[in-house]
C-alpha cells in the first residue's frame, strides 16, 4: 500500500521532476568534472533519461485521460503562484526535447571526449542546462517565468555555440545581440500585459483579454511579444544570427541547438497566440493571416535561394532551417485546422530531420575534417550505412513519401489552399524543389564522383585535429555514432507512417473550437 502511495505521489510530481532533475544535474555535473572526468557524462545521461521517461509518462497520462495537468509549484494556486501546465501539445514537445537531447548526447560522447578534453564538466553542464531551460519554457504557465527560462536556455546556448570554430565567438556575439533584443521585446510585451490585466498567469490573462479586445495596450503587447519571438525564430529579415551561429558552432552543440531552438520558439508562439491572447483575438479581431503568411513566404523563398548558393554543408542546412521556420509560422497563421495541424506536426518532423542532418554532419566532419560538399566524394562506397541514413534524411526534407517531411507539408499545402493563400503553397513547392536540387547534387557527388584523400583546411581546428587520425582510411562511422543516427533516420519513416495517429490523437486536441 505504501509502495502504491509513493508511486502515485511520484506520478503527480512528474511536471516538476521533468524540469528540476536536469536543472540540478547541470549544477552537479559542473563540479563533478573536477573529481572524475567520467562523472559529468553519467550525471548528464541519467538526468536526461529521467526527463525522457517523465515526458513519456506525461504524454501517456494526458492522451489516456484527456485531462490537462496543472502542477502548483510550492502548492501556491494560480494566479498568485507559478503553475506548470501539461496539455497534449506541451507533452508532445516535452518528449521531443528530451528525446533529441538524450539521443544526441549518446551519439556525441566520443567527439565530446576528444574535442572538450579536460572541459567535460563545463560542456555537459551547459548541455543539460540548455535542455532544462527549454523544458521549463515549455511547461510553465507564467508569462514572466517563461522569460526567465528563455534566458537560461539562451545564455547556455550562446556558451555552447561559442565553443566552436575560430569564428564561433564572433557568430555567438551576433547571436547574443539579436537574441537579447528578441528577449527584451518579449519582456516588454509581458510588462504591458501585466499593466493591462494585472496578472502574469497565462490562463488568467486569457480570461481577461476577451473583455479588452479594443485595448491599444493589449494590441501593443501582442505586437511586441510576437516581434521578440520572431527575432528568436530568425524570420526574415531578422535572420542574420542563425547561419553563422549554427555553421560555426561545434557539431555536437549544433546538433542540439539547431533541432530544438527554433522549434520550441514556434511552440511558444503558438501557445502565446492560443493560450494567452486567445484564437479569437489573434485570428478574428486582428486578422493577422495575410501579413504573417506573406512574411513567411518571403522567409521561405529567401532561405531556399540562400541555401542554393552555399558550398558549406552546415551553412546550407542553416538556411534550410530558416525556410522551415517560414513553413511553420505561415502554416499556423493560416488560421485553419489543416494549417495549424501541419505547423504543429512540422515542429516534430523538422526537429527529427534537423537532428539527423546535423548528426551526419558530425560524422562527416569526424571522418574528413571538412564541411564542403566536395569532401563527400565516393562516400556511398566508403560509408554505405551512414549514407543510407543521410539519404532518408535528405528525402524527408525534400518531402518524399513515406518520410515524415511529406505529410506535414501535405497538411500545410491543404491549409494554404483552404485559406486561399496560393503564394504560400507556391513557396512550399518552390522550397521543396530547391531542396531536391541541393540533396540530389550531394547524392550525385557521393555516389558517382570518385573518392579522393581529404586534407582538412577549414578553421574547425579541434574537429580537424580529430579527423587527421580518421581520414587516412575512410570507413563506416563507429557504432556509438552510427546506431543512434540510423535510429533517428528510421524514425523519420515511422513518424511519416504514424502522422495520422499523431494528428488524430494529439494535435486534434490542440486545435481550438471554432477553427475549421
Amino acid at each position: 500500500m505504501i509502495f502504491f502511495d509513493r508511486a502515485s505521489n511520484l506520478l503527480s510530481d512528474l511536471p516538476a521532476i521533468v524540469v528540476t532533475v536536469p536543472l540540478l544535474a547541470a549544477l552537479i555535473a559542473s563540479g563533478a568534472g573536477w573529481i572524475n572526468r567520467k562523472a559529468p557524462f553519467i550525471i548528464a545521461i541519467a538526468s536526461l533519461f529521467v526527463s525522457f521517461i517523465s515526458s513519456i509518462l506525461l504524454l501517456l497520462q494526458v492522451t489516456s485521460t484527456g485531462v490537462v495537468i496543472e502542477y502548483r509549484m510550492a502548492g501556491w494556486a494560480a494566479p498568485i503562484g507559478i503553475v506548470y501546465i501539461i496539455d497534449h501539445l506541451t507533452a508532445l514537445v516535452l518528449v521531443l526535447i528530451s528525446s533529441v537531447s538524450l539521443i544526441n548526447l549518446i551519439a556525441s560522447k566520443r567527439r565530446i571526449d576528444d574535442q572538450f578534453r579536460n572541459k567535460e564538466g563545463a560542456f555537459y553542464s551547459l548541455y543539460v542546462l540548455f535542455t532544462a531551460g527549454l523544458i521549463g519554457m515549455t511547461t510553465t504557465g507564467d508569462a514572466f517565468n517563461l522569460y526567465v527560462l528563455l534566458e537560461i536556455a539562451s545564455l547556455s546556448g550562446y556558451a555552447l555555440i561559442g565553443l566552436g570554430s575560430n569564428r564561433a565567438p564572433l557568430a555567438t556575439l551576433n547571436y547574443l545581440f539579436l537574441g537579447t533584443i528578441g528577449a527584451t521585446f518579449y519582456l516588454l510585451g509581458v510588462g504591458y500585459l501585466y499593466i493591462a490585466t494585472g496578472s502574469l498567469n497565462m490562463a488568467d490573462i486569457a480570461s481577461i483579454i476577451p473583455k479588452m479586445m479594443n485595448s491599444s495596450m493589449i494590441l501593443f503587447a501582442f505586437i511586441i511579444c510576437l516581434t521578440g519571438l520572431l527575432v528568436k525564430l530568425a524570420i526574415f529579415p531578422v535572420h542574420g544570427w542563425l547561419p553563422g551561429a549554427y555553421s560555426e558552432s561545434a557539431t555536437v552543440a549544433a546538433s542540439l541547438v539547431a533541432p530544438l531552438t527554433t522549434k520550441v520558439t514556434i511552440y511558444i508562439m503558438i501557445r502565446l497566440c492560443l493560450s494567452v491572447f486567445t484564437p479569437q483575438y489573434t485570428f478574428q479581431h486582428l486578422e493577422t493571416t495575410d501579413v504573417m503568411v506573406w512574411l513567411s513566404v518571403i522567409t521561405i523563398v529567401f532561405g531556399a535561394i540562400s541555401a542554393l548558393s552555399q558550398k558549406d554543408y552546415k551553412k546550407m542546412l542553416s538556411y534550410i532551417i530558416i525556410a522551415e521556420v517560414g513553413y511553420m509560422v505561415g502554416g499556423f497563421f493560416l488560421g485553419n485546422k489543416m494549417g495549424i495541424s501541419g505547423a504543429i506536426l512540422h515542429i516534430v518532423n523538422d526537429a527529427a530531420m534537423t537532428l539527423a542532418l546535423f548528426m551526419v554532419a558530425g560524422i562527416f566532419l569526424w571522418k574528413t575534417g571538412e564541411d564542403s560538399r566536395e569532401s563527400l566524394k565516393g562516400m556511398f562506397g566508403k560509408m554505405p550505412f551512414t549514407m543510407a541514413g543521410f539519404t532518408l534524411a535528405g528525402l524527408s526534407v525534400v518531402g518524399v513519401p513515406p518520410t515524415c517531411g511529406f505529410f506535414s507539408k501535405w497538411y500545410l499545402i491543404l491549409g494554404g489552399i483552404s485559406a486561399g493563400q496560393y503564394g504560400f503553397v507556391a513557396a512550399l513547392i518552390f522550397s521543396s524543389l530547391v531542396n531536391a536540387v541541393l540533396f540530389f547534387r550531394i547524392f550525385e557527388i557521393a555516389h558517382f564522383e570518385p573518392f579522393k584523400e581529404q586534407h582538412p583546411h577549414n578553421d574547425h581546428c579541434d574537429e580537424q585535429h580529430q579527423a587527421k587520425s580518421h581520414n587516412e582510411i575512410i570507413k563506416e562511422a563507429p557504432l556509438d555514432m552510427l546506431i543512434p543516427f540510423i535510429a533517428v533516420s528510421l524514425l523519420l519513416v515511422l513518424l511519416g507512417l504514424y502522422s495520422g495517429a499523431i494528428v488524430n490523437n494529439i494535435i486534434h486536441f490542440v486545435i481550438p473550437k471554432g477553427i475549421i
